[in-house]
């Protein structure tokens, strides 16, 4: 498909639908927490996800690419993943869908302030900081309120971390040579490192199975197929297509999501004080990504 300079209504309807299935994704991993221990459950993911790769790769044609500059690189890009997952897998269990999607969506904050030191061109902008402040303000009223259901410090602060990882990992593949790698390897780096990692951490949280049954082995394929994999090579898939303000801005739809979906199937409540900072975080969210004079689509 060619270039595209703004967001179409396919492209739309795509971005919804994407937000959409990481949304699920929150409560599969709360749900599917009930059957493994995070972290071995991260470690599954990542493994099977490494499969469906490879085997996408080869009916692909596409080779694996361990070029000079880029080895090291990937093993960073690897341990990120992996610290972002052990993260909020970890908080999915000690705090509520909700809490945890909104610090975690933060992840644009943390990632704006370290891009204007890191990165050329990401200056802050007026407009940028209104977003930081009103996504700051949510995550502080997030971390303040504790009298509504799940609300454990510990796992509002390992969401926190996954959300620092998330913003590593962005910019390893900006200010690194693996930025010259195709998509594909830039995954299978992340999945493969992150595989070794997780293995060899899960026996350090615990018993490694709690209570599987179907439904677990159900949420994890989800995330094999749906999220870790397919999912992920969509996301750089529509990046391709469309510019990655447009794309960025869309993110604000998940956490919203995910704290609807909390309510409605895991029957989570939402008090006052958690939406306030799910409209913050999300107005922060929107103001960070969107350009100057382009406007959002409707």
């Amino acid at each position: 498909m060619e270039r595209r300079d703004t967001i179409d209504p396919l492209g739309a309807a795509a971005l919804v639908g994407f937000a959409g299935i990481l949304a699920v994704n929150q409560v599969v991993i709360k749900l599917g927490n009930g059957g493994f221990q995070p972290v071995f459950m991260a470690a599954l993911r990542s493994v099977g996800a490494l499969v469906v790769l490879m085997a996408w790769m080869r009916l692909r044609g596409i080779r694996l690419d361990f070029s000079t500059g880029t080895r090291r690189a990937g093993v960073v890009l690897g341990s990120l993943f992996a610290f972002e997952f052990v993260c909020l897998f970890w908080a999915l269990d000690h705090t509520s869908v909700a809490r945890a999607s909104i610090l975690f969506y933060s992840m644009s904050v943390i990632l704006t302030l370290a891009a204007h030191f890191l990165l050329p061109g990401e200056r802050l902008t007026l407009r940028r900081l209104a977003g930081l402040a009103l996504a700051m303000g949510g995550v502080v009223i997030v971390l303040a309120e504790r009298g509504s259901g799940e609300a454990s410090l510990m796992g509002d602060l390992a969401a926190l971390g996954a959300a620092c990882g998330w913003a590593g990992l962005a910019l390893c593949v900006r200010l690194t040579g693996i930025s010259r790698l195709v998509p594909e390897m830039q995954l299978w780096w992340q999945l493969a490192v992150s595989s070794v990692i997780l293995l060899a951490l899960s026996p350090l949280f615990g018993d490694l199975l709690r209570d599987p049954g179907p439904w677990h082995l159900a949420g994890l394929t989800y995330q094999v197929f749906a999220v870790a994999s397919f999912g992920f090579l969509f996301w750089f898939f529509l990046l391709t297509i469309y510019p990655a303000s447009g794309v960025a801005s869309f993110s604000f739809l998940t956490p919203v999501l995910s704290v609807g979906l909390g309510w409605a199937l895991l029957g989570e409540e939402i008090s006052a004080s958690v939406i306030v900072a799910l409209a913050l975080v999300a107005a922060g969210i929107v103001l960070i990504n969107r350009k100057r004079g382009v406007r959002p689509p409707a």
